[in-house]
């Protein structure tokens, strides 16, 4: 079989070399001819635990290539970026989505399966891409087979559940379900779930929303507890000893191509139904001005001059900024400009990252912590030692090295804030 995946992203490049690594032709498409260099020349351009060696087994096996236009297949998987619109709901801009099946029509032949990876708002396959597909003149479900199917992968751990973890196979039609389940069998080890299309598009974003929502409450419990003078983090613990009680950690946001980008989906598609959903999205995402809030209030405290961020990545351990509350805040703490704003993070290469965390804290008066990154799980007071005031906020509770200094602070103890002291002597 021969395969065309259309975006070579985070999601789209694993997803062919995994095809690849089965026994299967696959040839990548992307627009940046920097990328289709790279992979052609068996680098990867993104970082995701042993993809690089799936690449370097893909070509070897010369089942892997790289190119900038499309060409006839078998199956066509779609897996380009999906960006929110600039409106009130932020809805899904299915621009990239579109494009991608315009670019497939010529080459598109009776007996192709065309799959939408990408992840859409509700009844995006059905209403939008099933008119395109058949304005060719070939009916779906007997002469193209269109089905959605949402990646569900973790970063970090993508090789691993693009095999085990469950997919939904969403089909415009059973014909279209049945051609999207044998192209997936050829490595899914989960289970091949049935659906329509629609309902897989719903369920998708429900996942994700779910998440976002339960973050939410949590973040708000943060809030709650900070202007009662409560340890937020200590009333998690104890709830979370109960049997049926779940509650997620906060954080200073949520971001990344999925929470923070999905729910809005659900809203604009049916915006006097998505209340919650709706209010869960404003909370998270003005988690970013609160840690800048109390950001300013401990420097002012302090009469501080420069503050180290730790962390710019959506989560620990990967490379990716998307919507990054961890971003939004350095940028935030530059605008503001009282003080001196270092980025350290070891996953992110751009030229305003300081790569070397001494050269980070050297002379600082806060390190921000707004990322859990492996390397922050180590730190102790030693790696602080050349900071002018060693005051630390967690914004992720990862430093548990770090727990029991005078000034380290986290989302539980934000109250404390105001005990404060400069070079021993309270202000």
């Amino acid at each position: 079989m021969k395969l065309v995946v259309m975006g070579l992203g985070y999601i789209g490049l694993p997803t062919a070399i995994m095809f690849a690594n089965h026994e299967q032709d696959v040839l990548g498409i992307d627009i940046n001819e920097k990328v289709i260099q790279e992979l052609n020349a068996g680098k990867i351009h993104i970082e995701e635990p042993g993809l690089q060696d799936e690449l370097d087994r893909a070509i070897q096996n010369n089942r892997f290539r790289a190119g900038l236009d499309v060409e006839a297949a078998d199956a066509f998987i779609v897996s380009v970026p999906t960006p929110n619109k600039n409106d009130d709901l932020k809805s899904c801009d299915l621009k990239y989505v579109l494009a991608a099946v315009n670019n497939i029509l010529p080459v598109l032949r009776k007996g192709n399966t065309i799959i939408i990876e990408s992840t859409i708002a509700p009844r995006s396959t059905e209403d939008h891409i099933l008119p395109l597909v058949e304005s060719t003149g070939l009916v779906v479900g007997q002469d193209i087979f269109l089905v959605h199917c949402p990646e569900r992968v973790l970063p970090g751990q993508i090789i691993h559940e693009l095999i085990y973890n469950n997919r939904i196979i969403g089909g415009v039609t059973p014909a279209c379900t049945q051609a999207g389940k044998e192209i997936y069998s050829v490595f899914v080890k989960g289970e091949l779930i049935e659906s329509a299309a629609s309902t897989a598009e719903m369920s998708k974003l429900m996942e994700n929303t779910y998440r976002d929502v339960n973050i939410a409450l949590a973040n708000e419990l943060v809030h709650i507890s900070a202007e009662l003078g409560i340890n937020a983090l200590d009333v998690i613990e104890m709830a979370n000893k109960h049997p049926r009680v779940n509650l997620h950690l906060p954080g200073p946001g949520v971001g990344g191509h999925c929470l923070a980008v999905d729910p809005y989906f659900i809203a604009a598609a049916a915006p006097e139904q998505s209340y919650l959903i709706q209010r869960a999205r404003h909370i998270n995402s003005t988690m970013p001005a609160f840690v800048v809030k109390h950001t300013m209030a401990i420097m002012e405290k302090i009469q501080g001059k420069k503050v180290a961020v730790f962390g710019l990545t959506y989560k620990g351990d990967i490379d990716d900024i998307r919507e990054s509350p961890a971003l939004e805040i350095y940028r935030e703490l530059e605008r503001q400009q009282a003080y001196e704003v270092v980025a350290y993070d070891p996953h992110v290469e751009a030229d305003f990252v300081e790569r070397d965390m001494e050269a980070a804290t050297a002379n600082a008066d806060l390190v921000l912590i707004l990322v859990d990154h492996s390397e922050f799980r180590a730190l102790t007071s030693h790696d602080f030692a050349n900071m002018h005031e060693m005051v630390i906020l967690d914004t992720k509770q990862i430093a548990t090295n770090c727990v029991g200094m005078e000034n380290y602070f986290h989302l539980g103890t934000l109250s404390e804030i105001s005990k404060l002291e400069k070079a021993g002597v309270t202000v």
